[in-house]
Formats: C-alpha cells, structure tokens, sequence
C-alpha cells in the first residue's frame, strides 16, 4: 500500500445520513415554522379565521393554555418539597421541573397572546388594576410567577458547561441565584396556588354558565394540576433517559414521586365524583343539560374513557401498585396517562360550559346548543406552541443537562464554591 493510500485511509469518513436527534430537530422545526404562518395569519386577519365565536370564544388554545399551566405544577410542588419541607434528595427532580415549568408557562403565553385578539394591550392588566375581577389576579400571578421561573431557571443555565466555559462571569453571577432559592420557593408557591386554583375560579364565577358556576372548580383545578404536574416532569425525565446519554435518572426518586401521583389522583378522583354526582340532585337549566353533554353526549366518550378509566383509574392501580410501578414501560404509560387525563378534563370542562346556551324567554328558560371544532388555523398554531415545548426541552436535555439526578444541592454549593477559588487572582 503506497503512503497516499495509508494517508487517505485515515481520513474520517463523512456520513451524509442524518442523526436521529438531527430529524427530530428538522421535524419539530417545520411544525414550528408552519405555526408561525398560521400565527401571521392571525394577527393579520384578526380571529375570524377561527371557528371561535361569541358563544365559544374559548376553544383549543385556551384549553392549551389551561394545560400547559397545569401541566407545569411540579415547578411549584417539588421546590416547596426541598426548600420549605427539607426534602434535598428531589433537588435534582425539582430543577427538572423548573424548567418544563417555564417553558409550560411560556407555552401559556404564546396561547394568550394568539386568543386575546389584541395581544399589543397585553400591558393594560398590569397599569390597569381591577382587583375585583379573578382573570386579573390570575393574570398578575402569571406574570410574577413567570419571573420568579426566570429567577429559578437561572442556576441551571449558569451551570452549563459551555455557559462557565465561554462566559466565565456570567456563569457566576447566575450561579448565586441559588442562595435566594428558599425565598424563590416560598414566593413560587403562593403564586402558583393562587393562580392554579383562580383558574378554576375564573370559571366558578359565570353565573351565566350555569355549569360552571360552581364554587369546588377551584379545589379541582388544583388537584388536577399537583397529579398531572410532577407525572409530566417524571414522564419526560424517563423518557430522556431512555433516548440520550446527556440525561440521568436515580429511579428511587422517580418511585417515590410515582407514588405520590398516585394518591394524589385518588383524592382528585374522590372530587371528582362528588363534583359531577351533587349536579343530578335537582334540574337546573343549563347544568343538567351541561353533565348531559359530559356524561351521555358528545364528551362522553372523553369523560369516562379519557378522564376517568384512563387518566385516573389505571394510574391509581399502577402508581400504587409496587409491582406494577417498578415496571418502568408500565410506569411511563400510567404518568403518560396521566398527563392526557389533565388535557381531557381540561377540554371537557372548557367545552361543556359554552355548548349549552339559556334562552331566556317571558316565563320559559330554555336550554339550547351549539357545537365548536377548531379550524385547521387553530390546530396548526396549537401544534407550533406543542412542537416549540417539545423542542425547549430537546436542547434543555442536551445543552443544560436538566435531567441529572446524580446532582444535589450540597454537590451544587461545593461546584459553586470550586468556580469561585478558580476565579480568584
């Protein structure tokens, strides 16, 4: 073999053939860009390219947005387990859930700025206070809570490798944020419970949907989101680790939070009978003909099977069976589930409030119908906020080793100290 021959032998060869994670990033990519158009479409058509109208002006992106909420209670949950109950060993689940707390919140906002219509006065509730009105106070602790996200999120960017390597000072500035974490959690978790619950009340308070009228929407809601929270945080943690090397689980912590899912879904689901079965004590136009829509018509497919059998009645026998939860693909399906369960009561309780409409006439209340589909706009904007939470926590995983249980807090500290004497002259 002459030497020109050995020399190109030991090139490296240049595989043309994309990575996985490379048509991962291109698919979520397309959906996102497709989503921007449809946003454009939006805010220069106004809503009318939606099927919103003024009987459902609520529809998909609300029922996202009330999700993606929910769905990022573990944020809250596990920050006040280690920092207020002294619970360090989650330390590593609660930065997890930090994070998919801020992207569910941006998530939140980007629903809101398509719904409102006139996303350019989204200041007005901040200058303009109406402390009677619960969507104010919903909005408020939104907005403070988000910053407080921002706050907690800090540390994990500050501790990126490639943060400390190429932004040295930077690195150590985010990195003290850590400190203030106990006072971070106790702000978090009154903002977030206040919020949690009011978005159920925002609801409770329409005396002119009678079905929503009702004042344990709140305790619900906040049930629903402490299930649904900390299950997407170990759903996601699980399935990182299964597809990159970047993550790491200690599946003792992930067991124990598993567990405490499900207890919490036999108590939403206590609260959730007695809520429907106190609605058939007597006939009351608009709310009997509401539990019709959601128990014996159109939604009642997504009650029984998707909210009850599915999103609670199977995890409940999974999460709280030690046999059935130490199966790992058996766990993923019942926090899996879980987390659909909160979507499906999420759209039902949405929907069922506006499809029934009182007429009222001299001497007669009576009860009409109407129906609501999202428009192909509404399910390519939905499908760009989705694919945009999806691709936030890709490169979270990959970038900012957000799922690393083999951290704690005391690990944590002692790094925060070695970064300071290697700074030092």
């Amino acid at each position: 073999m002459s030497a020109l021959t050995r020399k190109m032998s030991k090139v490296p060869k240049i595989s043309l053939k994309p990575s996985r994670f490379q048509v991962w990033l291109l698919l979520l990519a397309t959906i996102i860009v497709l989503g921007v158009i449809g946003a454009v479409q939006v805010m220069s058509h106004g809503l009318v390219v939606t099927n919103l109208t003024d009987l459902v002006p609520w529809g998909l992106w609300i029922t996202l947005d009330l999700s993606s909420i929910a769905l990022s209670a573990g944020a809250f949950l596990l920050c006040a387990a280690v920092y207020l109950l002294g619970l360090k060993r989650l330390q590593p689940v609660a930065r997890t859930a930090t994070f998919i707390g801020l992207i569910g919140y941006s998530m939140a906002v980007l629903c809101l700025t398509l719904d409102i219509g006139r996303p350019d006065r989204f200041w007005h509730a901040l200058v303009y206070w109406n402390p009677h009105s619960v969507l104010w106070e919903v909005t408020m602790c939104v907005t403070l809570y988000f910053t407080v996200l921002l706050l907690e999120t800090a540390p994990i960017i500050g501790q990126a490798e490639w943060v400390q390597r190429r932004l040295p000072r930077l690195s150590r500035l985010l990195s003290k944020v850590h400190h203030i974490a106990p006072i971070l959690a106790v702000v978090g978790l009154g903002l977030s419970m206040l919020h949690q619950s009011s978005l159920g009340a925002t609801y409770g308070v329409l005396k002119a949907r009678p079905f929503w009228y009702r004042p344990d929407l709140s305790v619900l809601f906040m049930f629903s989101a402490m299930a649904a929270g900390p299950a997407l945080t170990a759903l996601a943690s699980m399935i990182s680790a299964r597809l990159t090397h970047k993550a790491h689980v200690n599946d003792d912590l992930l067991d124990l939070l598993s567990n405490f899912i499900g207890w919490v879904l036999v108590g939403y689901l206590y609260f959730r009978f007695w809520d429907a079965f106190s609605m058939t004590y007597t006939y009351a136009p608009g709310r009997t003909e509401g539990l019709s829509l959601v128990t014996q018509g159109p939604l009642s497919f997504n009650f029984w099977v998707g909210e009850i059998l599915l999103g609670a009645v199977i995890p409940i026998v999974i999460l709280l069976k030690q046999s059935l939860r130490s199966n790992h693909l058996l766990r993923m399906l019942a926090l899996a589930l879980v987390v659909g369960g909160l979507v499906a009561y999420r759209w039902d309780t949405n929907l069922a409030g506006q499809l029934v409409l009182l007429t009222y006439l001299p001497q007669e209340i009576t009860a009409r119908y109407t129906d609501y589909f999202p428009s192909l706009i509404e399910l390519i904007t939905g499908a760009g906020i989705v694919a945009y939470g999806l691709l936030a926590f890709t490169l979270g995983v990959k970038f900012l080793n957000v799922v690393d249980h083999r951290k704690s807090a005391a690990e944590e500290d002692k790094a925060e100290v070695q970064q300071s004497v290697a700074a030092t002259p």
